[in-house]
Protein backbone atom coordinates (compact mmCIF):
# COMPACT_ATOMS: atom_id res chain seq x y z
CA UNK A 1 0.00 0.00 0.00
CA UNK A 2 1.33 3.43 -0.90
CA UNK A 3 2.42 5.68 1.96
CA UNK A 4 0.83 9.11 1.96
CA UNK A 5 2.90 12.23 2.53
CA UNK A 6 1.18 12.84 5.87
CA UNK A 7 2.59 9.53 7.15
CA UNK A 8 6.10 10.02 5.78
CA UNK A 9 9.04 11.65 7.56
CA UNK A 10 12.04 12.28 5.35
CA UNK A 11 15.49 12.66 6.95
CA UNK A 12 17.83 15.17 5.33
CA UNK A 13 21.62 14.90 5.65
CA UNK A 14 23.93 17.69 4.48
CA UNK A 15 27.37 16.85 3.07
CA UNK A 16 28.52 20.27 1.82
CA UNK A 17 31.32 20.86 4.31
CA UNK A 18 32.97 17.55 3.41
CA UNK A 19 31.84 16.50 -0.06
CA UNK A 20 31.48 20.08 -1.25
CA UNK A 21 34.49 21.79 0.28
CA UNK A 22 36.98 19.02 -0.58
CA UNK A 23 36.93 19.98 -4.27
CA UNK A 24 36.89 23.76 -3.88
CA UNK A 25 39.75 25.58 -5.62
CA UNK A 26 40.44 27.66 -2.51
CA UNK A 27 40.79 26.57 1.11
CA UNK A 28 37.81 27.56 3.26
CA UNK A 29 39.18 28.87 6.57
CA UNK A 30 38.61 26.72 9.62
CA UNK A 31 36.61 29.34 11.50
CA UNK A 32 34.23 29.73 8.56
CA UNK A 33 33.69 25.98 8.40
CA UNK A 34 32.92 25.84 12.10
CA UNK A 35 30.54 28.80 11.91
CA UNK A 36 28.72 27.26 8.94
CA UNK A 37 28.31 23.89 10.67
CA UNK A 38 27.05 25.59 13.83
CA UNK A 39 24.41 27.42 11.80
CA UNK A 40 23.40 24.25 9.94
CA UNK A 41 23.07 22.44 13.27
CA UNK A 42 20.13 24.66 14.16
CA UNK A 43 18.08 24.01 11.01
CA UNK A 44 16.69 20.54 11.79
CA UNK A 45 19.03 18.46 9.63
CA UNK A 46 19.35 14.82 10.68
CA UNK A 47 23.05 14.49 9.90
CA UNK A 48 25.93 16.75 8.93
CA UNK A 49 29.00 15.22 7.28
CA UNK A 50 31.62 17.44 8.83
CA UNK A 51 34.91 16.37 7.30
CA UNK A 52 37.17 13.53 6.24
CA UNK A 53 40.10 12.23 8.26
CA UNK A 54 42.22 11.76 5.17
CA UNK A 55 45.83 12.66 4.50
CA UNK A 56 46.28 16.43 4.02
CA UNK A 57 48.37 15.59 0.95
CA UNK A 58 45.39 13.78 -0.60
CA UNK A 59 42.79 16.46 0.18
CA UNK A 60 44.47 19.71 1.31
CA UNK A 61 41.12 21.46 1.76
CA UNK A 62 40.26 19.16 4.68
CA UNK A 63 43.62 19.41 6.42
CA UNK A 64 41.88 21.00 9.42
CA UNK A 65 39.62 17.99 10.08
CA UNK A 66 40.44 17.67 13.78
CA UNK A 67 40.22 21.41 14.45
CA UNK A 68 36.80 21.58 12.80
CA UNK A 69 35.38 18.48 14.50
CA UNK A 70 36.62 19.60 17.90
CA UNK A 71 35.59 23.23 17.38
CA UNK A 72 31.91 22.85 16.49
CA UNK A 73 29.05 23.26 18.95
CA UNK A 74 27.07 20.05 18.76
CA UNK A 75 23.32 19.70 18.83
CA UNK A 76 21.89 16.61 20.51
CA UNK A 77 19.48 16.19 17.59
CA UNK A 78 22.18 16.04 14.91
CA UNK A 79 24.49 13.14 14.02
CA UNK A 80 27.98 14.43 13.16
CA UNK A 81 29.67 12.26 10.55
CA UNK A 82 33.22 11.98 9.24
CA UNK A 83 34.49 10.01 6.27
CA UNK A 84 37.32 7.65 7.26
CA UNK A 85 39.63 6.16 4.59
CA UNK A 86 41.76 3.86 6.75
CA UNK A 87 42.83 2.84 10.26
CA UNK A 88 44.78 6.03 10.92
CA UNK A 89 41.76 8.07 9.92
CA UNK A 90 39.63 5.96 12.25
CA UNK A 91 42.01 6.61 15.15
CA UNK A 92 41.76 10.36 14.53
CA UNK A 93 37.95 10.12 14.35
CA UNK A 94 37.87 8.29 17.69
CA UNK A 95 40.05 11.00 19.25
CA UNK A 96 37.54 13.61 18.05
CA UNK A 97 34.54 11.64 19.34
CA UNK A 98 32.60 11.62 16.08
CA UNK A 99 29.07 10.22 16.19
CA UNK A 100 29.40 8.20 13.00
CA UNK A 101 32.08 7.27 10.52
CA UNK A 102 31.46 6.73 6.83
CA UNK A 103 33.42 4.03 4.98
CA UNK A 104 33.35 4.18 1.18
CA UNK A 105 33.95 1.55 -1.50
CA UNK A 106 33.13 1.85 -5.20
CA UNK A 107 31.68 -1.34 -6.63
CA UNK A 108 33.07 -0.31 -9.98
CA UNK A 109 36.53 -1.85 -9.56
CA UNK A 110 38.11 0.68 -11.91
CA UNK A 111 36.69 3.62 -9.98
CA UNK A 112 37.72 2.08 -6.65
CA UNK A 113 41.28 1.76 -7.94
CA UNK A 114 41.22 5.39 -9.14
CA UNK A 115 39.59 6.75 -5.97
CA UNK A 116 40.90 4.46 -3.22
CA UNK A 117 43.94 2.86 -4.86
CA UNK A 118 42.54 -0.53 -3.86
CA UNK A 119 40.51 -3.41 -5.21
CA UNK A 120 37.11 -4.01 -3.63
CA UNK A 121 38.43 -6.99 -1.69
CA UNK A 122 41.25 -4.85 -0.32
CA UNK A 123 38.74 -2.18 0.71
CA UNK A 124 36.61 -4.75 2.54
CA UNK A 125 39.63 -6.10 4.36
CA UNK A 126 40.52 -2.58 5.48
CA UNK A 127 36.94 -2.03 6.65
CA UNK A 128 37.24 -5.11 8.84
CA UNK A 129 40.35 -3.66 10.48
CA UNK A 130 38.55 -0.34 11.06
CA UNK A 131 35.58 -2.09 12.66
CA UNK A 132 38.00 -3.87 15.00
CA UNK A 133 39.40 -0.51 16.11
CA UNK A 134 35.90 0.71 16.93
CA UNK A 135 35.01 -2.12 19.26
CA UNK A 136 33.94 -0.78 22.64
CA UNK A 137 33.10 2.69 21.29
CA UNK A 138 29.68 4.21 20.71
CA UNK A 139 30.60 5.32 17.19
CA UNK A 140 28.21 4.08 14.52
CA UNK A 141 29.43 2.94 11.13
CA UNK A 142 27.80 3.71 7.79
CA UNK A 143 29.03 2.00 4.65
CA UNK A 144 28.69 3.79 1.33
CA UNK A 145 28.39 1.77 -1.86
CA UNK A 146 29.80 4.27 -4.36
CA UNK A 147 29.05 4.05 -8.11
CA UNK A 148 26.01 1.97 -7.12
CA UNK A 149 23.99 3.30 -10.05
CA UNK A 150 26.80 3.30 -12.58
CA UNK A 151 30.57 3.57 -12.89
CA UNK A 152 31.97 6.28 -15.20
CA UNK A 153 34.56 3.80 -16.49
CA UNK A 154 32.58 0.55 -16.58
CA UNK A 155 28.96 1.67 -17.05
CA UNK A 156 25.94 0.22 -15.25
CA UNK A 157 26.65 -2.05 -12.33
CA UNK A 158 24.37 -5.09 -12.01
CA UNK A 159 21.91 -5.11 -9.13
CA UNK A 160 23.34 -8.35 -7.77
CA UNK A 161 26.71 -6.64 -7.31
CA UNK A 162 25.15 -3.79 -5.35
CA UNK A 163 23.38 -6.29 -3.10
CA UNK A 164 26.63 -8.25 -2.77
CA UNK A 165 28.38 -5.13 -1.45
CA UNK A 166 25.58 -4.47 1.05
CA UNK A 167 25.75 -8.09 2.18
CA UNK A 168 29.48 -7.68 2.85
CA UNK A 169 28.83 -4.48 4.83
CA UNK A 170 26.15 -6.16 6.94
CA UNK A 171 28.42 -9.12 7.65
CA UNK A 172 31.23 -6.80 8.75
CA UNK A 173 28.85 -5.14 11.22
CA UNK A 174 27.96 -1.79 9.70
CA UNK A 175 24.88 -0.10 11.14
CA UNK A 176 23.54 1.52 7.95
CA UNK A 177 24.27 1.79 4.23
CA UNK A 178 24.30 4.56 1.64
CA UNK A 179 23.80 3.84 -2.05
CA UNK A 180 25.66 6.61 -3.86
CA UNK A 181 25.19 7.83 -7.42
CA UNK A 182 28.79 9.02 -7.56
CA UNK A 183 28.80 10.26 -11.15
CA UNK A 184 25.14 11.15 -11.65
CA UNK A 185 24.21 8.15 -13.80
CA UNK A 186 21.07 7.10 -11.90
CA UNK A 187 17.58 7.42 -13.38
CA UNK A 188 14.22 7.11 -11.57
CA UNK A 189 13.27 3.65 -12.89
CA UNK A 190 16.62 2.27 -11.80
CA UNK A 191 16.39 3.97 -8.40
CA UNK A 192 12.96 2.46 -7.83
CA UNK A 193 14.15 -1.05 -8.74
CA UNK A 194 17.33 -0.89 -6.66
CA UNK A 195 15.55 0.62 -3.63
CA UNK A 196 12.83 -2.02 -3.62
CA UNK A 197 15.37 -4.82 -4.01
CA UNK A 198 17.50 -3.41 -1.19
CA UNK A 199 14.60 -3.25 1.25
CA UNK A 200 13.44 -6.75 0.35
CA UNK A 201 16.92 -8.16 0.94
CA UNK A 202 17.84 -6.03 3.99
CA UNK A 203 14.62 -4.89 5.70
CA UNK A 204 16.35 -4.07 9.01
CA UNK A 205 19.41 -2.24 7.63
CA UNK A 206 18.64 1.51 7.28
CA UNK A 207 19.39 2.94 3.84
CA UNK A 208 20.27 6.41 2.58
CA UNK A 209 20.39 7.51 -1.05
CA UNK A 210 23.07 9.94 -2.25
CA UNK A 211 22.47 11.56 -5.63
CA UNK A 212 24.38 13.93 -7.86
CA UNK A 213 22.64 16.19 -10.34
CA UNK A 214 25.12 15.65 -13.17
CA UNK A 215 22.41 14.91 -15.74
CA UNK A 216 19.55 16.84 -14.16
CA UNK A 217 17.75 13.83 -12.65
CA UNK A 218 18.77 14.25 -9.02
CA UNK A 219 15.48 15.44 -7.52
CA UNK A 220 13.45 13.06 -9.70
CA UNK A 221 15.57 10.26 -8.28
CA UNK A 222 14.74 11.41 -4.76
CA UNK A 223 11.03 11.14 -5.47
CA UNK A 224 11.55 7.68 -6.97
CA UNK A 225 13.41 6.61 -3.84
CA UNK A 226 10.66 7.91 -1.58
CA UNK A 227 7.98 6.14 -3.60
CA UNK A 228 9.99 2.93 -3.16
CA UNK A 229 10.12 3.38 0.62
CA UNK A 230 13.47 5.13 1.32
CA UNK A 231 13.29 7.95 3.88
CA UNK A 232 16.89 9.26 4.19
CA UNK A 233 18.74 11.36 1.60
CA UNK A 234 22.08 13.13 1.35
CA UNK A 235 22.29 16.57 -0.23
CA UNK A 236 24.70 19.48 -0.31
CA UNK A 237 24.04 23.11 0.59
CA UNK A 238 23.99 25.14 -2.61
CA UNK A 239 24.39 21.99 -4.69
CA UNK A 240 28.19 22.09 -4.41
CA UNK A 241 30.55 19.13 -4.61
CA UNK A 242 31.25 16.27 -6.96
CA UNK A 243 33.64 13.35 -7.17
CA UNK A 244 37.09 14.38 -8.52
CA UNK A 245 37.52 10.86 -9.94
CA UNK A 246 34.30 10.88 -11.99
CA UNK A 247 34.88 12.66 -15.32
CA UNK A 248 32.21 15.26 -16.03
CA UNK A 249 30.60 14.97 -12.60
CA UNK A 250 28.96 18.10 -11.24
CA UNK A 251 27.62 18.83 -7.79
CA UNK A 252 25.38 16.95 -5.43
CA UNK A 253 21.67 17.58 -5.34
CA UNK A 254 21.01 20.82 -3.53
CA UNK A 255 19.84 20.61 0.09
CA UNK A 256 17.58 23.63 0.07
CA UNK A 257 16.11 22.72 -3.33
CA UNK A 258 15.33 19.20 -2.08
CA UNK A 259 13.77 20.45 1.15
CA UNK A 260 11.67 22.96 -0.80
CA UNK A 261 10.45 20.20 -3.14
CA UNK A 262 9.63 17.81 -0.30
CA UNK A 263 7.85 20.38 1.83
CA UNK A 264 5.91 21.66 -1.19
CA UNK A 265 4.81 18.06 -1.75
CA UNK A 266 3.61 17.72 1.82
CA UNK A 267 6.46 15.71 3.35
CA UNK A 268 7.76 16.36 6.85
CA UNK A 269 11.51 17.01 6.76
CA UNK A 270 11.89 18.61 10.18
CA UNK A 271 14.00 21.31 8.49
CA UNK A 272 13.44 25.06 8.82
CA UNK A 273 13.58 25.99 5.13
CA UNK A 274 13.74 29.75 5.66
CA UNK A 275 16.69 29.37 8.02
CA UNK A 276 18.39 27.01 5.57
CA UNK A 277 17.91 29.47 2.71
CA UNK A 278 19.46 32.28 4.74
CA UNK A 279 22.57 30.14 5.25
CA UNK A 280 22.66 29.02 1.61
CA UNK A 281 22.55 32.62 0.38
CA UNK A 282 25.76 33.30 2.33
CA UNK A 283 27.58 30.38 0.70
CA UNK A 284 28.76 32.24 -2.46
CA UNK A 285 30.56 34.78 -0.25
CA UNK A 286 32.23 31.99 1.72
CA UNK A 287 33.41 30.22 -1.44
CA UNK A 288 34.05 33.25 -3.62
CA UNK A 289 31.86 32.05 -6.49
CA UNK A 290 28.26 31.33 -7.46
CA UNK A 291 26.62 28.00 -6.53
CA UNK A 292 24.17 25.85 -8.53
CA UNK A 293 21.18 26.02 -6.16
CA UNK A 294 17.89 27.23 -7.69
CA UNK A 295 15.76 28.37 -4.77
CA UNK A 296 18.30 30.87 -3.45
CA UNK A 297 17.99 32.62 -6.82
CA UNK A 298 14.31 32.13 -7.70
CA UNK A 299 12.83 32.09 -4.19
CA UNK A 300 10.24 29.65 -2.86
CA UNK A 301 7.21 28.89 -5.00
CA UNK A 302 5.12 30.80 -2.43
CA UNK A 303 7.24 33.96 -2.75
CA UNK A 304 5.01 36.15 -4.92
CA UNK A 305 6.09 39.29 -6.72
CA UNK A 306 4.18 42.58 -6.71
CA UNK A 307 2.13 43.44 -9.79
CA UNK A 308 4.19 45.39 -12.33
CA UNK A 309 3.35 49.10 -12.43
CA UNK A 310 2.52 48.95 -16.14
CA UNK A 311 0.00 46.16 -15.54
CA UNK A 312 -1.60 48.14 -12.71
CA UNK A 313 -1.96 51.21 -14.94
CA UNK A 314 -3.56 49.15 -17.69
CA UNK A 315 -6.56 48.43 -15.46
CA UNK A 316 -7.55 52.10 -15.29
Amino acid sequence: MAITTAEKRIYVNDVAVRDGFQSEPNFVPTDKKIALINRLSKTGLAKIEVTSFVSPKAIPNLRDAQEVMQGITRSADVTYVALVPNERGCERAIECNVDEINLVMSIGETHNLANMRMTCEQSLEQFRRVITLLRGSNIRVNGTVATAFGCPFEGDQPLYRVLWAVEQYAAIGMHSVTLADTSGMAHPAQVSRFSEAYQTAFPKLPATLHFHNTRGMGLANVMAGIAAGINSFDASLGGIGGCPYAPGATGNICTEDMVHMLQSSGYDTGVDLDQLLTIARDLPDILGHDVPGHIIKAGKRTDLAPMPVTASQATH
